[in-house]
C-alpha cells in the first residue's frame, strides 16, 4: 500500500539545470508511471492534456514550467532582457488552461519575485525563480495538512461522505485540499464511508479518487454521478466536501461541472456543502462567480470512450470542464488558515485579512508590472 502522503506529485529534481518529475495522472489507475519534463513545451502540454491536473498542482506545474523555459536564457544574457523573456514565459504558460487560479497567481508570483530579486546577473535571477518555485511547491505541501487539519472535524463517527472529481494528493504537491480532510480523519481514527462520484467524462473520481482512498485504506463506494440524489433521499449521504479551482472575492466557487448540481441537491435534502480550498485558490480580482472564465474541452471527450465511438458522428457537444457553486449554497469553506461560515464577500475579505495581494489575483501575466 501506498503511503499517500509520502507520494510527490510533482517535484523538481537537481539544481537550476534540473528537470521536473511528476505523476502521469493520464494513465491511472492502470499504470503508475513517472515522466520526466525537461522543457516549457512538454510543462505546457502536460497541463493542456491533464498528466497533471488539480488546481493547485497546477500552479506548482507552472512554477516549474517557468524555470524550465529559463534554463534556454544564457547565463550572461543581460539582465533586462532575461525578465523580458520570463514575461514571454508567464504568457505563453498562461494560455494552456483558462479557469484554474492558481495557475495564473503561481505565474505572478514568480514574475514578482524576480521584480523583487536583487539580481546581478541572470543566473542568480534563474537560482531566485527556482528557489521561488521550490517554495510555492513546499508551501502547498503544508497548506494541505493544515486544510485536513481544520477541516476533518466536519466528519463525523459513521459518516456518509460525497465527494466529486478528485482533490487529493493528486491535485496538489502531495496530501490534497478535501481528500485531506478525509485523510486526517481517517488518521484520527474515525470510522466513515466515501461516496465518490465517477466524474464524467474524464471520469477523475473512479481513476483518481477511487485510487487514492484505496491506497489509504478508506471504506469508499463509487457511483454514477446521476446517483447523488437517490442515495442522499435514503440518508446515506451526511455531507458532501470538493474542492475548488476558483473562488470568487464573495465565496462563488469553480468545481468540476457537476459540483453545482450536488450543491443543489444537497440543500434540497437538508445537507452541508463543504469547500476545501488553498487561499490561492482566491481571486480577488472578480467580485462573483459569473466572471469566471470556463474552460471548454474537446468534444471528443464525451463522444468516444477509449478508441470507442459511443455517440453519433456529427452529433453537436457542449463540454464546459467546470461550473459554479453560488456561495449561498456553500455551508463553509475550509483553507489552511481555517473556516469561513456561509461564505459571502465581507467574511472572504475577513478570512483573508488583505494579507493576499489583491491587485495581482487573477490577472494574466501581460497584466502584471513590467519585468523587462
Amino acid at each position: 500500500m501506498l503511503e499517500r502522503n509520502k507520494i510527490e506529485t510533482i517535484k523538481w529534481v537537481s539544481g537550476i539545470d534540473g528537470h521536473v518529475e511528476l505523476i502521469d495522472q493520464t494513465l491511472l489507475p492502470g499504470e503508475y508511471r513517472i515522466v520526466d519534463i525537461e522543457d516549457v513545451e512538454g510543462m505546457w502540454q502536460a497541463i493542456r492534456v491533464l498528466q497533471v491536473r488539480g488546481a493547485p498542482a497546477i500552479g506548482i506545474a507552472a512554477a516549474f514550467g517557468v524555470v524550465l523555459g529559463m534554463q534556454k536564457v544564457a547565463d550572461d544574457k543581460p539582465l533586462g532582457q532575461a525578465r523580458t523573456k520570463l514575461k514571454e514565459i508567464c504568457d505563453y504558460l498562461a494560455t494552456s488552461r483558462p479557469t484554474a487560479v492558481n495557475l495564473f497567481w503561481a505565474l505572478q508570483r514568480l514574475q514578482n519575485a524576480a521584480v523583487d530579486a536583487k539580481c546581478t546577473n541572470t543566473r542568480e535571477l534563474k537560482e531566485k525563480l527556482l528557489a521561488e518555485a521550490r517554495s510555492i511547491r513546499d508551501e502547498d505541501a503544508a497548506m494541505c495538512r493544515a486544510i485536513g487539519a481544520k477541516g476533518a472535524e466536519f466528519i463525523g463517527e459513521n459518516a456518509g461522505v460525497l465527494t466529486h472529481c478528485n482533490a487529493g494528493g493528486l491535485a496538489t504537491a502531495e496530501y490534497g485540499t478535501a481528500l485531506a480532510v478525509m485523510f486526517t480523519a481517517h488518521r484520527q481514527g474515525k470510522k466513515f464511508h466515501v461516496f465518490v462520484d465517477e466524474t464524467r467524462p474524464l471520469l477523475q473520481g473512479a481513476r483518481l479518487t477511487a485510487w487514492e482512498l484505496g491506497q489509504a485504506g478508506i471504506d469508499h463506494t463509487l457511483i454514477c454521478d446521476n446517483m447523488a440524489g437517490h442515495l442522499m433521499s435514503l440518508g446515506k449521504i451526511n455531507l458532501v466536501i470538493t474542492g475548488a479551482d476558483r473562488i470568487a472575492a464573495n465565496g462563488d466557487a469553480a468545481n468540476k461541472i457537476g459540483t453545482y448540481s450536488l450543491a443543489v441537491l444537497a440543500r434540497a435534502h437538508g445537507i452541508p456543502f463543504y469547500i476545501a480550498a488553498p487561499s490561492s485558490s482566491f481571486d480577488l480580482s472578480i467580485p462573483d462567480g459569473a466572471h469566471i472564465p470556463i474552460e471548454e474541452r474537446p468534444p471528443e471527450e464525451i463522444t468516444t470512450l477509449g478508441p470507442r465511438r459511443i455517440a453519433p458522428q456529427n452529433t453537436k457537444v457542449y463540454n464546459p470542464a467546470f461550473d459554479v457553486t453560488p456561495h449561498q449554497y456553500i455551508t463553509v469553506i475550509i483553507t489552511e488558515r481555517g473556516v469561513i461560515y456561509q461564505p459571502n464577500t465581507e467574511k472572504v475579505k475577513q478570512h483573508l485579512a488583505y494579507s493576499l495581494d489583491s491587485s495581482y489575483y487573477g490577472k494574466t501575466c501581460e497584466q502584471a508590472p513590467d519585468a523587462s
